[in-house]
């Protein structure tokens, strides 16, 4: 007995939507049609909406072991589901970092405890994060770590990076890089060196503290031939970088957050909510524009998250003592269909194609195409009913949000890994 996904709709080709209906047996798509035979299945009404491979996000922090006050592998997961998202990978900086081969097992066991998204663990370059020793990248690629990463803080030694970059690519490894120069950051920076910055009389964090470290990086990947992938890019002089790193031949690779592409720091409001407070912080009009137009030029490959839980209490601190960052995995696909493909930024089938196929050609994943023999990860999007962005709902423990009360459609309502039904929509 499989299960059929009925009277709903798919992007061909040449991006029109079609009636379709996919049919799942053993884990894996056996049947794409406009029509499927019941006969022995399970049958789920669609009611029109799109069916989608299941979304890959690359950058999630879900803070266990050790923070799972914020958030943990299982609440991540299932928030992750309600998104849409059947695979996630996670970020090292959790206590204990992910350095050692013990936590790698840790992560991967309490995923499968969990049983809703794909949970893909990081491992750290440097041994806790600290940029002065690496991880043994040997034993954490045996014990199934997805890529190596130190994001969270930059790693600042360029001979550091340098030979982590020449290791990882001996191993066949990809580094993923957090850019930030820790020596072009005030004391305090909360918010990009703008005009919002300025108006408060507060230290602002330059553009150059990501770029020169984006520039650096591409030169050093370029001598040692490794896959290197610039995390949460957010500068227009970032993104013209790898523009020509990438003309140069460099395996160079990018992500950018759906919050940086549909907000600057303009948005900001007067009172400094600290909702706001991301790292990197939201930057210019010119800055947003440039993140868009790199998507749209293939310079900027993929569209992550950056899901990072904090706790109401941590959060109330203040802007200079709160930390940064915003929750976005239940949030990402609606509020991108909603104020990108709505508006005529991008297509239906672009949005999909940066949050399914561009992933796994990223980084050689098996996932994310919605074809015959693939892995049944499937997710049903409502693409018509409007509703309001409710951190009250949130399957996450973490509620940090600047879009609360945004209205949007293209709420995923069931979502399948592995041909299990993870979520489905009360």
């Amino acid at each position: 007995m499989g299960i059929i996904l009925g009277n709903g709709k798919l992007i061909n080709r040449t991006g029109e939507l079609i009636p379709a209906e996919v049919l799942v047996t053993d884990g894996r798509i056996t049947a794409i049609a406009e029509k499927v035979d019941r006969a022995g299945h399970e049958w789920i009404d669609c009611r029109g909406g799109l069916i989608s491979a299941g979304f890959i996000d690359v950058h999630v922090h879900l803070r266990e072991p050790g923070l799972e006050q914020k958030e943990t592998i299982a609440t991540g997961a299932n928030a992750a589901v309600r998104g849409g998202f059947t695979t996630i990978a996670c970020m090292p900086n959790t206590r204990p970092s992910i350095d050692s081969v013990e936590t790698v097992r840790y992560i991967h066991d309490k995923a499968r405890e969990a049983g809703a998204a794909r949970v893909l663990p990081y491992g750290a370059i440097t041994i806790r994060q600290l940029g002065k020793e690496l991880t043994d990248f040997s034993g954490l690629k045996e014990a199934g770590i997805f890529a190596l990463t130190d994001d969270g803080v930059g790693v600042q030694s360029a001979g550091m990076m340098k030979k982590a970059m020449q290791e990882a690519a001996a191993l066949g490894l990809s580094i993923v890089a957090h850019c930030e120069d820790d020596t072009l950051l005030p004391p305090g920076g909360a918010l990009h060196d703008g005009v919002v910055a300025a108006r408060h009389g507060l230290p602002g964090i330059p553009s150059e503290s990501e770029s020169v470290h984006v520039g650096r990086d591409i030169l050093l990947a370029e001598q040692t031939g490794v896959h290197y992938h610039v995390c949460h890019i957010s500068a227009k002089e970032s993104v013209r970088l790898v523009r020509d790193g990438k003309r140069a031949g460099v395996n160079v690779t990018c992500e950018v957050t759906p919050h940086h592409l549909l907000l600057c720091d303009e948005d900001i409001p007067e009172d400094l909510n600290t909702n706001w407070k991301m790292n990197p912080p939201l930057r210019s009009r010119d800055d947003r524009a440039a993140l868009i137009a790199g998507l749209k030029d293939g310079t900027i490959d993929i569209i992550a998250t950056d899901h990072a839980p904090h706790t109401a209490e941590e959060k109330a601190n203040g802007l200079e003592r709160a930390p940064f960052g915003i929750v976005g995995l239940e949030t990402a696909f609606p509020l991108l269909y909603t104020n990108l493909v709505l508006t005529g930024e991008l297509t239906l089938k672009q949005l999909v194609d940066f949050l399914t196929v561009k992933p796994a050609d990223c980084f050689q994943l098996p996932y994310g195409r919605l074809e015959i023999g693939a892995p049944a990860d499937l997710t049903v999007i409502d693409l018509d009913t409007e509703k309001e962005v409710d951190p009250d709902t949130f399957a996450s423990k973490g509620k940090n949000t600047p879009f609360a009360g945004w209205k949007c459609k293209g709420w995923p309502a069931v979502t399948l890994v592995d041909g299990k039904i993870v979520y489905r929509q009360a």
